[in-house]
């Protein structure tokens, strides 16, 4: 049946209790390859803005940029960590986080498989594979943040598979989620101890490794990523599935998942597929309304929770990827949707004072110049998406791109090896913005004269 109101605490009083930490944080996001280094022009948006200027090519090959930008590299593959390994490879979501005393930490998937290097042994994690600990999880950076220095470097959860993506939290943790709905007997599962397809929590004051426990009640499936409205703490999650749906956590208590709550999926009223493949059903701008419907057997070990999700009416979405929460409505990248099949991005406002949540269709590119497979996004500090694109060529021609309130978009990077860019999010005063090179793992601090 379609949900009540979840019971949560009115949201200026958890906006009350949550504000100093969650403005703190600046946003995170979730994920190969090209050639030519000049922008196209992007279209005007309503108040001037037509983007930075042309990309310039970068001198070391690795990352074009419009004039007036720079980056630096923070931390790479093979880096000697405070713990004793070293960096491992396959960077990929990542959020940013105020400790205070002026320093800021970056938490950092790897989108490790059992097979893949661990960076060093895992002293303790979540499950094995024939008795050692599997090499995904999170790495923890924790930067001067006057100076970008790294003052310390470790990892802090192990014993996960392919940790795509996540989101960060108002009390001030990383949610790390397994884009592997996997375990024993169960395909690619060969000589795993546990089950898989979970989200964990890190602390971003974590000094070492964590207790890696799975958030059972937030559903096993092909995670991506994740976002959490501060106001009432409601966590949306979104799964990388041509036939995903849109999913929804409602915690008994919110700012403590452990404790478990609900699962729901997303319902539009007279839409039943977003992703406009065969027709175009959903009109961009259009607002739709929204109900939530409850889940059942959210561990899934069959890994049908999409599908059972549909069969009660739940909206179908293209590649739910990239989540992040805006001042007051949450985007989701749709990586494969749209006429084009070039990527999609939906904007969800949630409903105040008994009003229904309403949907609309963003933004649907047009063309490669436009937007190619958008992945991770975030939202910066003047309101822009910034889009990093996964999208597949012979050649790397994988960009940053942004989107104008308006829905204009522009190009801001261009990453110049066969790889993808990754974790977008931005330093607590809005000056830096840190992303990941997928692999080999490079994570980047760019700046430059971001518009007001």
């Amino acid at each position: 049946m379609t949900s009540t109101c979840f019971a949560a605490p009115d949201r200026r009083h958890f906006l009350g209790t949550t504000a100093t930490a969650f403005a703190a944080l600046a946003a995170s996001g979730c994920v190969s390859r090209g050639e030519g280094a000049v922008a196209t022009a992007a279209p005007r948006s309503a108040d001037g803005f037509t983007g930075y200027g042309a990309l310039r090519t970068d001198p070391a090959g690795l990352l074009d940029l419009p004039e007036g930008f720079s980056y630096r590299v923070i931390s790479r593959l093979g880096d000697t960590m405070d713990d004793g390994g070293t960096v491992p490879d396959r960077a990929d979501g990542m959020g940013c986080f105020d400790l205070g005393n002026g320093e800021i930490a970056l938490v950092r998937n790897h989108e490790l498989q059992p097979q893949h290097d661990a960076g060093g042994p895992i002293a303790k994690g979540y499950g094995k594979r024939n008795g050692v600990f599997v090499p995904g999880g999170t790495t923890t950076i924790v930067l001067d943040a006057a100076t970008l220095a790294v003052k310390r470097q470790f990892r802090s959860l192990g014993g996960t598979i392919r940790n795509c993506s996540g989101g960060v939290t108002p009390w001030g943790t990383w949610l790390t989620c397994e884009e592997a709905p996997t375990g024993p007997g169960q395909p690619r599962g060969d000589g795993l101890d546990k089950s898989h397809g979970w989200v964990f929590e890190v602390p971003a004051s974590a000094r070492g490794l964590v207790d890696a426990v799975p958030l059972t009640a937030m559903g096993r499936f092909n995670h991506e990523a994740a976002a959490v409205d501060p106001a009432t703490g409601i966590v949306y999650q979104t799964e990388d599935r041509d036939d995903s749906v849109l999913y929804r956590f409602l915690p008994k208590v919110p700012g403590k998942l452990a404790e478990g709550g609900r699962l729901q999926a997303m319902v539009i009223e007279g839409l039943a597929d977003t992703r406009n493949w065969n027709s175009p059903a959903m009109a961009v701008g259009k607002p739709y309304r929204v109900s939530w419907v409850d889940l059942d057997e959210v561990e899934a070990p069959k890994d049908d929770l999409r599908q059972r999700a549909a069969a009660k009416g739940a909206a179908l979405v293209a590649r739910g990827e990239g989540l992040h929460m805006g001042s007051r409505e949450v985007f989701a990248c749709c990586t494969s949707g749209g006429a084009k099949q070039l990527g999609q991005i939906l904007k969800l406002t949630p409903g105040v004072a008994g009003a229904p949540d309403m949907i609309e269709l963003f933004f649907e590119s047009e063309s490669t110049a436009q937007f190619n497979y958008g992945d991770n996004l975030t939202v910066a500090p003047n309101g822009h998406l910034i889009v990093c694109e996964d999208q597949y060529t012979d050649v790397s021609d994988n960009h940053i791109r942004g989107i104008t309130p308006d829905g204009r978009p522009y190009n801001l990077a261009r990453i110049a090896i066969q790889t993808e860019l990754a974790g977008g999010c931005f330093s607590p005063d809005g000056k830096w913005l840190f992303v990941n090179a997928y692999g080999p793992t490079a994570t980047l601090a760019i700046t430059g004269p971001w518009t007001a």
